[in-house]
């Protein structure tokens, strides 16, 4: 197995109440990035969620990480939330346009877009949104699909999803928790929310899971992002556990 084809993280970095059970107590927010890609090999950015962000952030992060860190970012709430995945060709293109230096740089991982908890199941209107131009091009980037809604888990949703290559988001919360179906060939799409974090055992049991499933495809996988440290330390474990991360390094 490559090391590069199991990437983990949380959803954010920029929390000084990680200090110090996961960032050493004298780091400064300005280094925090660049500790947390010592410990971890992704991170999913929800800023995207809201905001685009601009080349010159998005320099700033790539020159803080190293050639086989990955960001992931989540889809703007204008293409899931507002227009539902309807009529957005252009939101996506523009989306796209302002990842291109992470693209670039090799750093871009997956987009996730994450549909509303009240959006149900629309096969034609999934189908028409992944053919819009932006997401049939060959070298656009992986993509995955978090529904929030159990309409979604049906033999026809997976089915339009293999056949775009895209991933069924894996998601697990007190709330909800997403068949374990992965119809894209090339990648795997966990985010892992449940309150409280995991056991040991439990990060063990994800680590023999992720080993399997990256023997044919790249897994990415998420940790719930709180106050606490709990999502940052269980990545780092996941990642110790598949021999994967540098422990040295705190």
């Amino acid at each position: 197995m490559s090391p590069a084809r199991i990437y983990a993280g949380t959803s954010g970095w920029a929390y000084p109440t990680w200090k110090p059970g996961f960032y050493p107590a004298g780091t400064s927010a300005k280094k925090f990035l660049a500790f947390y890609s010592t410990q971890l090999n992704s991170v999913e950015v929800n800023y995207t969620f809201r905001s685009l962000p601009t080349r010159t952030m998005l320099e700033g992060w790539l020159a803080a990480t190293p050639a086989d860190f990955r960001f992931s970012f989540k889809a703007p709430q204008g293409i899931t939330h507002f227009k539902r995945l309807r009529d957005c060709a252009s939101a996506v293109e523009e989306f796209l346009i302002a990842l291109e230096p992470v693209c670039e740089a090799g750093k871009l991982g997956l987009l996730l877009f994450q549909l509303p908890p009240n959006f149900k199941a629309d096969p034609d209107r999934l189908e028409a949104f992944l053919q819009l131009s932006p997401l049939t091009a060959k070298d656009r980037p992986p993509i995955a699909f978090e529904f929030r809604h159990e309409s979604w888990f049906a033999e026809p949703i997976y089915s339009i999803l293999a056949k775009a290559n895209a991933a069924l988001c894996v998601a697990e919360s007190d709330d909800l928790t997403t068949p374990e179906v992965h119809p894209a060939k090339s990648i795997a799409c966990f985010r892992l929310r449940r309150n409280g974090g995991y056991t040991p055992e439990e990060i063990a049991a994800f680590a023999a899971r992720f080993k399997a499933l990256a023997k044919t495809r790249e897994v990415y996988a998420y940790f719930k992002h709180e106050d606490e440290p709990t999502g940052a330390l269980n990545g780092a474990s996941l990642l110790q556990t598949l021999g994967l991360q540098n422990p040295g390094a705190r």
